[in-house]
């Protein structure tokens, strides 16, 4: 009894860890079948030299290449009637340009990237979802694409295997012929009763729960299985035509061949079938293999990564293409959004060709002529450093998608170094290219890399780890097949001389792994990670929300913050975690006699994460409680307030927004109106249009954090005052209430370029009416930073600091003008303050929280 629950606590464990970890358990899998691939695959080549397989390479004449052209090109137009068949089997045809952009950008990423769903997915889409299509009806499109391709592929090898004469051999796994008859007949006669499923029961659906697929007729059934015969006849010919000599007669046994290759690649859910795929078709396909060698290289490039590049290209493509470019501002702002994944995909393909280098001889005529320029210790110090910066590359790719400066400044200096050795190695002058190359379009498109925190705050994520690992366990493994003749003695390690490249790559494998290691103890010494935010049902913050007395409370509506509740519920601080920078913004909201204990837990969390706390935007009430925790006081600006009991627009003061109130009334055909927040779903697109105007004429990206953003979640929980001219939406502002009409203010304000001068004034005065209409106590009109700020002789030199910037920075950032803005409206102005650290941390923290408001609000 006791030995039973032993073991069942031990598998409740286990099945727990498994689950903590399935995302780093699934790339240890995958990783542990590439090396079983690769292990397979130079068992199999152990015969083969390099010098031969290069002989056979070059040996493939253009004749050979234009076919195995034609043939991919015949391959790829097969695969789009996937997804057309697809279409019409879900009831939702579209056109077939339409679906052959989903089809070819979905298989281009998916069979050189695997994880079908994620990679090939997203680019369906993409498509599908701008043609109209929902997600369910995609998802039903994937599920019978992918099944088309399965149904055709195991009903071609149920007839391969039927109809082949003599054994199948693998290696030294033969299956006699009765065996290959006998599971051939199997496969083939479990299509034959799908098909006549789909026959005798049309529109027959099958699925889970509520989701469900319907079944193909009898004649797309038939459909299915001709287009997939036809991509994989097309496919494996693109290999077959590239085999020297290779006979008619062997045609029947290779495409068996390679469709037992294209099922063990798949089902290994390795990407691209990387060494799977190889090790199966050499072993199955008698012929040279060095010959066949040779040709699988050519193949990987013809068939997997020519047509990656164009892919790309047509995303790219259909990416611009559907956004409204009227001029050059716009296209630029479309090259900058997709540049970081694309570049990043760049540099980690420049970090695995100085790798593949370092792993692989180099070209004696070069190396003698280098030897004239180039000192022998020279030469030895840069294969070595062109691998290290072929990892680092591989490294910082992260966080070029990320859109990290730091990241696009560390690569460009890396690559131009990449460069250089390069050249210094072994004039390998292609490489030199390939890096300047993304250098240069790095350095073009810096502005797109505008996150400001470090690469190492962040573990790499299994796909990076898995990524990483599969480039470094390859060129490893061309390393060591390149050299399996060399006899492997220590005095390789200290060998220098030309012809010595077998020592170099040692060295080169020795400093990749001195590079990881010390990567990983820097990531193991670094702060842990705050834990994963929780996410409290809207409901809860709403209810807190709404009995708040100031309408900034509303800023826990933007989904970007993290919540700190009290016991009793009724009252939370919002804060957010960038970098090592802990940060509340504004008071604490709900009742004040919970605000001390909440701002202690807070400074309690943020100690034990070795981060620091900083309270932004906070008002004199919370003052107290940030001098007893020891925090450092400095005055961030003055928000205007106006009492709507007493606001009117008479008196000369007033003048100029009288004159604008009466303008937009009768001369502009303005109409203004209070949409609540029932109906605000209705208007979104208007508002969408208005919305992306005003940020494209702004040249800047949504904020966050302490400012709202256009997200249609968060604007449907908000009342909104609109502005139409005609019958044209020019302006809009969401608006925030402060529990029982204590407080009115608007956070989300924009207008359309072409609107009438002076429409926010408008929009600002007709609201302030209307809360004075409704018995609101006071409109805040918000934030004037640095206002207020006393740089006197005696004042602290942050304040100093402050009173310069705010009267001679306005080049930067208007913060006279806004001042000046909002003075005209008759405020009273009440101060805010920023509580933090002394000295650098402060410093630190004041750049946290500027990287957190640029970056929308996401934590680091």
């Amino acid at each position: 009894m006791t030995s039973n629950a032993h073991s069942s606590g031990f598998l409740d464990r286990l099945a727990g860890f498994a689950r903590r970890r399935r995302g780093y358990l699934a790339v240890a899998a995958v990783v542990l079948l590439v090396a079983l691939g690769l292990s397979a695959l130079h068992h199999l080549t152990r015969q083969i030299r390099l010098a031969d397989v290069r002989a056979a390479f070059y040996a493939i004449d253009p004749r050979q290449i234009t076919l195995s052209v034609l043939f991919t090109i015949a391959s790829y137009i097969a695969l789009t009637f996937y997804d057309v068949i697809a279409l019409r089997v879900i009831g939702r045809p579209l056109r077939w340009r339409t679906a052959a952009m989903a089809s070819f950008t979905s298989y281009t990423l998916s069979h050189n990237l695997g994880l079908a769903l994620l990679t090939g997915g997203s680019a369906r889409y993409r498509v599908y979802a701008a043609a109209g299509l929902d997600g369910p009806d995609i998802a039903r499109v994937v599920a019978i694409a992918s099944a088309t391709f399965w149904f055709g592929v195991f009903t071609v090898t149920g007839l391969g295997l039927l109809i082949h004469q003599g054994p199948v051999t693998l290696e030294t796994l033969v299956l006699p012929q009765m065996a290959v008859r006998w599971l051939g007949g199997a496969v083939v006669a479990g299509a034959a009763a799908l098909i006549a499923l789909c026959a005798a029961r049309p529109g027959l659906r099958v699925g889970w729960g509520a989701w469900s697929v319907p079944l193909p007729s009898f004649g797309q059934a038939l459909a299915q299985i001709g287009i997939a015969t036809l991509d994989l006849a097309c496919a494996s010919a693109a290999l077959f035509v590239l085999l020297p000599g290779a006979s008619a007669a062997l045609l029947p046994a290779f495409i068996l061949a390679y469709a037992l290759a294209i099922i063990v690649a798949l089902v290994s859910h390795v990407p691209g079938g990387l060494g799977v795929f190889e090790a199966v078709v050499i072993a199955t396909v008698p012929v040279d293999r060095t010959a066949l060698f040779a040709a699988l290289i050519a193949y990987r490039v013809l068939y997997y990564l020519l047509p990656l590049g164009l892919g790309l290209g047509l995303l790219a493509w259909d990416e611009a293409r559907r956004r409204p470019i009227k001029a050059l501002r716009d296209l630029r702002r479309v090259l900058l959004g997709i540049a970081p994944p694309l570049l990043a995909a760049a540099c980690f393909g420049g970090g695995a060709i100085l790798l593949l280098s370092g792993s692989l001889p180099a070209i004696p005529q070069r190396v003698h002529h280098l030897v004239h320029i180039v000192p022998l210790p020279f030469i030895e110090a840069s294969h070595f450093a062109a691998s290290l910066v072929g990892t680092g590359l591989l490294l910082l790719a992260p966080g070029l998608y990320r859109r990290l400066d730091g990241a696009s400044l560390a690569a460009r200096a890396l690559l131009v170094a990449g460069a250089i050795f390069s050249l210094a190695k072994g004039i390998d002058y292609e490489e030199a290219a390939v890096c300047l190359t993304i250098a240069l379009l790095l350095q073009m498109s810096r502005r797109a890399f505008y996150r400001r925190t470090a690469l190492v705050a962040r573990p790499l994520s299994p796909a990076w780890l898995f990524s990483v690992a599969v480039v470094i366990a390859g060129t490893g493994w061309v390393g060591f097949f390149a050299y399996k003749h060399v006899d492997y003695q220590e005095s390789l390690w200290w060998r220098f001389a030309l012809s010595d490249d077998a020592s170099r790559f040692l060295r080169a494998g020795l400093g990749i792994a001195v590079m990881l290691a010390g990567a990983g103890l820097w990531r193991l010494f670094l702060a842990a990670p705050p834990g994963e935010a929780d996410h409290p049902p809207i409901d809860r913050v709403l209810a807190v929300v709404n009995e708040a007395e100031r309408t900034d409370a509303a800023l826990a509506l933007l989904g970007d913050k993290r919540f700190l509740f009290s016991p009793e519920g009724d009252a939370f601080v919002m804060y957010q975690v960038r970098g090592t920078s802990w940060i509340a913004m504004g008071d604490p909201v709900g009742p004040r006699a919970a605000w001390a204990d909440l701002l202690w837990q807070l400074r309690a969390l943020a100690d034990a994460g070795q981060g620091r706390l900083m309270l932004y935007q906070i008002t004199p009430d919370a003052l107290e409680i940030a001098i007893e925790m020891g925090l450092q006081i400095i005055k961030y600006g003055e928000e205007a307030l106006i009492d709507l009991p007493g606001f009117a627009l008479e008196g000369g003061r007033m003048r100029t927004l009288r004159q604008t109130l009466n303008r937009f009334r009768t001369r502009e055909n303005a109409r203004f109106a209070i949409i609540p927040a029932a109906q605000v779903p209705a208007i979104l697109p208007a508002l969408k249009i208005v919305s992306d105007d005003w940020l494209l004429a702004k040249g800047h990206g949504e904020k966050g954090f302490s400012l709202g953003r256009f997200d249609p979640d968060y604007l449907a929980l908000t009342d909104c005052a609109v502005v139409w001219v005609g019958e044209r939406i020019v302006a809009f502002a969401n608006i925030w209430k402060a529990g029982e009409r204590r407080e009115l203010s608007v956070d989300l304000m924009r207008h359309v370029e072409e609107a009438p001068g002076g429409v926010m004034d408008y929009l600002f005065v007709e609201l302030m009416l209307w809360g004075k209409a409704e018995g609101y106590a006071r409109f805040a009109l918000g934030l004037a930073p640095l206002s207020g700020v006393g740089g006197r002789r005696m004042a602290p030199t942050w304040a100093k600091v402050a009173e310069l910037v705010f009267r001679h920075g306005e080049r930067f950032y208007g913060f006279r003008g806004l001042r000046a803005y909002k003075e005209k409206f008759q405020p009273e102005w009440a101060p805010r303050y920023i509580a933090g650290p002394g000295g650098l941390g402060l410093v630190k923290a004041l750049r946290d929280l500027n990287a957190l408001i640029a970056d929308g609000g996401e934590p680091d």
